[in-house]
């Protein structure tokens, strides 16, 4: 059954990816944690046992998450082969802010030098922004209100896992403490961009998708730059449910999701990824991942995933991108490269 056209415009023209230089093994935070774990009877290992998370990477401390997101807008820019006076809107979706106001867009807006027309904005959904934000670069593609969006995104977990692990260090630390903020230790850091406009030789085409919510569970995952508790297994539990509820639906809705060429899923952790496919009956082997040597990127995670694997997926196959974000939200899209 062919999928449903939502859109006939919007396309993608370039995926980018920049890796953060700093590697930080899950091995170094066990050092780290050793005094904790053994006192709190916490058996070390469990980021690379269950987690699946070998590594992560951090960026160098004078780097600032708009610069980050700014490097991944730039090469993005460069493989569309366009010059960033062509943009008409740009959005940020990165988790990770070092204020408030003004915007993260704002400062990637002068990085990149765009045209004082570009509207640029911030848009936040937790790990679900980036998707987000193609859905709403595909309606303003579409409705002709945009010929050129640029998405980015820059995530960084250094000053939240540096805090996590001073905190953890604590005489006081329980084994509760440990599982609370386990997730935090899991994340990792990188940057993502997209550019999307209208049909032109070699893009790749945006089909649409869809898009639950579970709201309910607005308390499950909680955090800023200093600290974020997890209900892991709430977390876990609630996100599997409403991925099967919304693939339930898509699948009603007339899309052919079963049977997609690849998935490229939300990096959360090998649990997760394995769970998730074995729920929905997805070959895993049509699954890319980057969680083992990168952890969770929050909303570049799908972005970065799909650049990593972009040269290799050939013309006219089926691309699947799934995410849950913290919320809980869920969306699935599907793209015909």
């Amino acid at each position: 059954m062919p999928s449903p056209l939502l859109y006939g415009r919007p396309s993608i023209w370039s995926v980018a990816h920049v890796e953060a230089p700093e590697v930080v093994t899950s091995a170094w935070i066990d050092e780290e944690l050793a005094e904790s774990y053994e006192r709190c009877g916490v058996r070390p290992g469990l980021l690379e046992s269950v987690a699946g998370i070998i590594e992560r990477r951090w960026w160098p401390e004078e780097v600032t998450f708009d610069q980050a997101a700014a490097l991944a807008g730039k090469e993005a820019l460069a493989q569309a082969n366009i010059d960033a006076s062509q943009v008409d809107l740009l959005i940020s979706t990165s988790v990770c802010k070092h204020h408030l106001e003004p915007s993260i867009a704002c400062a990637v807006h002068h990085g990149l030098g765009l045209s004082v027309t570009a509207t640029n904005y911030d848009l936040g959904n937790a790990c679900l922004g980036f998707m987000n934000a193609m859905e709403i670069a595909a309606m303003a593609i579409e409705s002709g209100r945009a010929r050129v969006v640029l998405i980015v995104d820059g995530e960084g977990s250094r000053a939240t896992q540096l805090a996590t692990i001073d905190r953890l260090r604590q005489s006081t630390t329980t084994v509760s403490d440990i599982f609370d903020q386990f997730a935090s230790l899991t994340l990792g850091s990188g940057a993502a961009a997209m550019v999307m406009g209208e049909p032109r030789a070699g893009a790749h085409r945006y089909l649409g998708g869809i898009s639950r919510a579970a709201t309910e569970h607005h308390l499950l995952c909680v955090g800023d730059l200093e600290m974020m508790r997890t209900d892991t297994a709430g977390l876990l539990d609630g996100g599997l449910t409403l991925a099967k509820e919304t693939f339930n639906d898509a699948l009603g809705e007339g899309w052919s999701w079963t049977d997609a060429d690849r998935y490229v899923m939300h990096q959360v952790s090998a649990v997760h990824t394995t769970k998730l496919c074995e729920l929905l009956g997805i070959d895993m082997d049509k699954v890319a991942q980057t969680f083992p040597h990168f952890g969770n990127m929050g909303p570049a995670a799908v972005p970065y995933t799909l650049s990593t694997i972009a040269s290799e997926i050939a013309e006219g196959e089926r691309v699947l991108l799934m995410g849950i974000g913290s919320g809980l939200n869920c969306a699935g899209a599907e793209l015909l490269w």
